[in-house]
């Protein structure tokens, strides 16, 4: 019986899950990005200024959503918000209810001094919120806790530009998602990987690939976007589709279908140059254009699948799908676990 991995519903809506405006160190205004994402067909956008959680519901309409969220950042000690060689965690925090705008991680002092004008909209309620922000491991585990307890997903950005590496991450529990691709990092020379996607599903996280804008420019937008598998554009759908991971990330590409039937996984995409498949393992299986693009590949993982249920494995068995265009463009889906 064939198995549908992407989900089957009715409406796939395109996202840009990281944003900034004039509310802090961006240059177009809220309804400067609405008109701009809309334009270029996309109906979801996460407004994520920095350090303080700004409410844009009045930007919905029928055809557009904007998603209640924030930035926030864990560094070492930083001069007024510049990281002059000093590592970061930023992470983005997205409220599974709209409009809520209260974070249990708040501190009025992470503000930099050069984005000082979003104190307007801290309120008294906000600044009952003083949460120590301390570079490490355990006390960023603690902030992710905090927040997945009050209604947010926790995404982990940018961690090249960042300047992580294995140490700094390795170790996060209950995040949802992991950038795999920033388009404002990439634009300006520090391009993100797999590699702390990749690893941090080894360690046993069931985190999702992020592929956002983090735009602070017109020149930022459009290049890394969500397709989001929802019942309707609305919040509360949208939102449980995200934290089911149902969507793919894309610099391009689109993927159609992915499915499973007898040990056969099938992907249907747009026109690629290349299709892979990538396991917890070594095995990666690929699949490369020759005459004319590919839209279609299968994998024969029979003999994959009859050695999951070895018990010696190091990680728990997982597969997922990559499609590379001509241009070098890729989308990502999750991780497929054989459990």
């Amino acid at each position: 019986m064939k198995k549908q991995l992407l989900p089957q519903r009715a409406h796939v809506y395109k996202a840009n899950m990281h944003m900034h405006t004039t509310v802090s160190d961006g240059r177009m205004t809220p309804e400067e990005v609405k008109a701009a994402y809309k334009e270029r067909g996309y109906s979801i956008v996460a407004f994520t200024d920095h350090e303080v959680i700004v409410d844009q519901k009045a930007l919905r309409d029928k055809d557009f959503l904007p998603i209640t969220s924030y930035e926030t950042a864990i560094g070492e000690e930083w001069a007024d918000g510049v990281p002059n060689g000093k590592k970061t965690y930023h992470i983005n925090l997205y409220a599974k209810t709209e409009g809520q705008v209260i974070s249990p991680v708040f501190r009025e002092a992470t503000i930099w001094k050069r984005i000082e004008h979003i104190k307007e909209y801290i309120t008294d309620e906000m600044r009952a919120v003083d949460y120590p922000h301390v570079y490490g491991v355990d006390e960023v585990n603690e902030i992710i806790r905090l927040a997945n307890e009050a209604g947010f997903l926790v995404s982990y950005n940018h961690p090249v530009w960042s300047l992580q590496n294995y140490p700094d991450y390795a170790g996060l529990k209950g995040l949802w998602g992991v950038e795999v691709h920033n388009t404002g990092c990439a634009r300006t020379g520090y391009p993100d990987t797999v590699q702390p996607f990749e690893d941090l599903l080894r360690q046993g996280e069931r985190v999702y690939p992020l592929a956002t804008d983090d735009a602070h420019a017109l020149k930022d937008c459009f290049g890394g976007w969500l397709m989001v598998y929802a019942d309707e554009l609305e919040y509360g759908a949208v939102m449980s589709a995200l934290e089911n991971g149902d969507f793919y990330a894309s610099t391009g590409p689109e993927i159609r279908e992915v499915s499973l039937e007898d040990g056969i996984l099938h992907v249907e995409c747009s026109e690629a140059a290349a299709v892979f498949v990538s396991t917890e393992r070594r095995d990666c299986k690929q699949v490369n254009a020759k005459d004319a693009p590919l839209t279609s590949a299968d994998f024969d993982l029979t003999k994959y699948f009859a050695d999951t249920s070895v018990g010696s494995r190091r990680w728990d068995p997982y597969l997922r799908v990559t499609v590379v265009d001509a241009h070098g463009n890729r989308a990502w889906t999750r991780a497929y676990f054989v459990e």
